[in-house]
């Protein structure tokens, strides 16, 4: 796919690219994984691009390779400054913004979010970023585990169900922990969630959904019926099985989008 041309290169960012511990960075320094997300981000709806936690701006040079505009998050003072210094003058523009990736405000238009994500605040990033309203995909690298998760591979999870009628969670591959400096314990997966065009459920019964899959997840018992039993008579879940041809003892994390639907 051809990529957009620019008259201007530029500079390289200071030789330093281990993240700090105590923010929990593990910079992306695999310039061929940036690429592969850069090429994801091709294929989304128009739109500008926010980048969560730039770091070291290894992910940020291949977004600006796209054409699109990028508004670039990054919270250690440090790397904005050299964020600031590199993209300077860029066109498309770069905006370095220094923020915590938890709580920047959401841009007001339909845009694009891309992050190499802390291990650590993985599901609390998934919980804000689901809750919002105007980009249409995340282009997001995750601890592997997390990443089969939230795709669904070997079963549901609760999150994923929660939200699977308005979104699709996408595994495209596995990235390996030495694409990443420091070098994290474990490997990385690439995930792409995106917004469903026609939802599986309206958005005005989102709550009464949401409080559905809780029950079948938290309730008492293993099996799919015996969890619904505060909600729904134990013989009408089973018929609905047997309907749809799934076990009678079908746990939740057997469903898939349609049958939460």
């Amino acid at each position: 796919m051809p990529r957009a041309h620019h008259s201007q290169t530029p500079p390289a960012l200071p030789a330093r690219t281990g993240g700090r511990h105590e923010l929990g960075q593990n910079f992306l320094v695999d310039t061929s994984v940036a690429t592969a997300m850069a090429d994801l981000v091709r294929t989304a709806p128009p739109g500008p691009v926010l980048e969560l936690g730039a770091g070291a701006g290894t992910l940020t040079r291949a977004l600006v390779a796209t054409g699109r505009p990028v508004t670039a998050v990054e919270l250690d003072p440090r790397w904005v400054a050299d964020l600031r210094r590199v993209f300077a003058g860029r066109s498309p523009a770069v905006r370095v913004v220094q923020a915590d990736l938890l709580t920047v405000p959401e841009p007001p238009d339909g845009h694009q979010v891309v992050a190499n994500v802390p291990f650590g605040i993985t599901t609390p990033l998934l919980r804000r970023l689901l809750a919002q309203r105007r980009w249409q995909t995340a282009t997001l690298l995750v601890q592997w585990e997390v990443a089969r998760k939230r795709a669904a591979v070997g079963g549901t999870t609760m999150l994923t169900a929660a939200w699977w009628p308005w979104y699709t969670f996408r595994l495209v591959r596995r990235v390996p922990a030495t694409a990443f400096r420091p070098v994290p314990g474990v490997d990385a997966g690439l995930l792409v969630l995106a917004r469903r065009a026609d939802p599986l459920v309206p958005a005005q019964e989102r709550s009464g959904y949401q409080h559905l899959v809780r029950l079948a997840f938290t309730g008492p018992g293993r099996d799919l019926a015996t969890g619904l039993g505060r909600r729904l008579p134990a013989g009408q879940v089973r018929a609905w099985l047997c309907d749809r041809g799934l076990p009678q003892r079908a746990l939740a994390r057997d469903l898939t989008a349609e049958h939460w639907a």
